[in-house]
């Protein structure tokens, strides 16, 4: 961290003829932890939005912040030794991003490293602190950084106690503390969302239209309708373990209903092929909707109603209506695979001149 003179005060159906596949991508050491813009999420594990603000919302959050926050937050400043005002702080509660108010870290890990800077040993949710190479000051160092608004926040050294080893070195200008059973300002709470499931043949095209969709938070290629094992790619490529290609798709209920990513779905693959979806043949890629909810259920079984009474299809809907069973990840570089690699799945961008399904009748 660099010093500072002074205290602060305050701190489409696939087109490879051999179906979709890849090759195994190894997976990163702890040192190669930098975030991937493709790759990281939208909401994170523990129910917050962490789309970055807008420029002039920046700028007003920036706005009552003082010139000694603006240099530690912005200008990726640090505070002297043993001056941040939380760092003898011995409540519990959870410290915030003073920007825009993300929950970063949680008293509960929080500990005495004797660096003259609050540490914590884990973040709040690991999803929202971004790991930035920093090579500044002629050193290599891991500088972190708020997921949500980019606002500077310390480096992170893995010299920490366990159970992780790591030390969050963490200026107090950067961080604001909520006592817990306070009240919480709006942007500390998790937003509410919904979850959905499909299933429309290769995994790869189906998650990256989702993840078009205004309004749809996250959506995460996996396996799911299989027998208990927990499932993996070579496993539900043979064919024994009974799973689809499926996608979890998280979505804001305000901004998208279920009904259009219902409609959306369609548009993406054909629901009318058995078992198969274009040049990729087998029961992990049939067509389905594995429903989290009564409601759900209804009105995806209307949605198959009505397209199988519309003149839209010559052949029969073939789509399954199922409760959802466990949903298993499906491996990282399955993840984000058309954005990484600009191969195309699937028929067309479901998104243009969208139109509701209509289920009045």
């Amino acid at each position: 961290m660099e010093m500072m003179n002074s205290c602060l005060p305050l701190v489409l159906v696939c087109l490879s003829l051999i179906g979709c596949s890849a090759p195994h991508e190894p997976a990163p050491t702890p040192e190669q932890q930098i975030e991937n813009p493709l790759t990281m999420p939208t909401i994170s594990k523990s129910g917050f939005d962490l789309t970055p603000p807008t420029e002039s919302a920046h700028a007003e959050m920036l706005e009552p912040l003082s010139a000694d926050i603006i240099e530690v937050t912005q200008r990726a400043g640090t505070e002297a030794r043993f001056c941040g005002t939380l760092l003898d702080n011995k409540q519990t509660g959870t410290y915030s991003c003073v920007v825009c108010g993300l929950p970063l870290f949680s008293s509960e890990h929080k500990y005495t490293s004797g660096s003259g800077w609050p540490s914590f040993f884990q973040p709040f949710d690991e999803d929202h602190v971004a790991r930035i190479e920093d090579r500044s000051h002629g050193m290599s160092r891991i500088e972190i950084e708020c997921a949500r608004c980019t606002s500077h926040l310390g480096h992170v050294f893995s010299d920490g106690p366990p159970p992780t080893g790591d030390r969050h070195c963490l200026n107090s200008a950067s961080l604001v503390f909520h006592e817990a059973g306070a009240d919480q300002p709006e942007q500390m709470k998790p937003m509410t969302t919904e979850t959905a499931y499909f299933a429309g043949g290769c995994f790869w095209g189906i998650e990256h239209y989702f993840q078009q969709g205004p309004g749809v938070i996250d959506a995460t290629s996996g396996y799911m309708q299989g027998n208990d094992t927990e499932a993996t790619y070579e496993a539900v490529c043979s064919g024994t373990s009974g799973h689809a290609e499926s996608v979890k798709v998280v979505f804001n209920p305000k901004e998208i209903s279920f009904e259009e990513l219902i409609g959306a779905f369609f548009r993406m693959h054909n629901p009318t092929e058995v078992d198969k979806q274009g040049p990729d043949v087998g029961s992990q890629y049939r067509s389905g909707i594995w429903y989290t909810s009564p409601l759900q259920q209804e009105i995806a079984t209307k949605a198959i109603e009505s397209l199988a009474t519309s003149d839209q299809y010559a052949a029969p809907i073939a789509t399954q209506v199922e409760p959802a069973a466990t949903f298993y990840p499906a491996e990282t570089y399955h993840q984000d695979y058309v954005a990484r690699t600009g191969r195309a799945c699937h028929i067309a961008d479901p998104w243009i001149n969208t139109k509701q399904i209509d289920h009045s009748d």
